[in-house]
């Protein structure tokens, strides 16, 4: 069973080559609408290299929110068992057993860490290893503040239900936190891509109603060179954006 560090996703060849494709088209497009040329839109296209590596940091960025919401769920089934008088080992079994009802694919994130801490505990590895490398691996806060108070009550002999319990509550308090940030941010992360959008669209249309007004602008040296810096300031105005509208909880 091959391990998983949610800090890196490598693509498959295909994945990056659709990605590229997808970019391409785009950028050739928008490169079409502001210099009005094959030959410059084709000369922009090679920047949809770059995509793939944009679009594995979202990725890694869901997988760990996924991790995180599904850890949540395997807390309640951990304290759950725990409180009826199991050992830890066997709860952790009785776990994999209700999170394989709660989610029924098997490549599920969690079903595969909890059948791997299972393996390890059959191997007579302690607990406290077997999230230790999860924590390091999942590289969650969540994740990493949990272990390292199961691995403090374990020395002290505290309250594990407790902390379990507690742990559960503090994430699922975060998810819903998230969730209404989000709910606030949707109408603002849709008027960013309306305003990302409406340079583009504007001179679009500009070109089609307006062509001999847009024709210098396509044809001099100058005309090129403001359409680069539009280009430039509204790719800038979408990564800030973005970064903007990414808040942290």
């Amino acid at each position: 069973m091959s391990k998983i560090d949610y800090n890196t996703y490598i693509m498959t060849q295909k994945e990056k080559t659709l990605y590229i494709i997808i970019a391409a088209i785009a950028i050739f497009i928008v490169g079409y609408v502001f210099y009005q040329s094959f030959v410059f839109s084709a000369l922009l296209t090679p920047a949809a290299l770059f995509y793939p590596k944009i679009k594995t940091k979202d990725i890694i960025k869901k997988r760990k929110e996924e991790l995180n919401l599904q850890f949540k769920e395997a807390l309640y089934s951990l304290s759950s068992s725990l409180t009826a008088g199991k050992s830890i080992e066997m709860a952790f079994k009785d776990a994999l057993k209700d999170i394989v009802i709660l989610y029924p694919d098997p490549d599920t994130f969690i079903i595969k860490e909890f059948q791997y801490i299972i393996r390890k505990l059959e191997m007579n590895e302690t607990v406290e290893s077997a999230l230790e490398d999860l924590a390091n691996r999942s590289h969650a806060e969540d994740i990493r503040n949990f272990v390292d108070v199961f691995k403090t009550c374990k020395r002290t002999g505290g309250n594990l239900v407790q902390v379990m319990k507690n742990t559960s509550d503090i994430i699922n308090d975060k998810i819903v936190i998230k969730q209404e940030i989000s709910t606030l941010l949707s109408q603002r992360k849709f008027e960013q891509k309306v305003l990302n959008l409406v340079p583009i669209g504007m001179i679009f249309l500009l070109s089609t109603s307006s062509a001999d007004f847009m024709k210098p602008i396509f044809t001099q040296v100058s005309g090129r060179v403001v359409m680069t810096i539009a280009i430039v300031l509204l790719v800038t105005a979408y990564f800030i954006s973005k970064k903007i509208m990414d808040i942290e909880v």
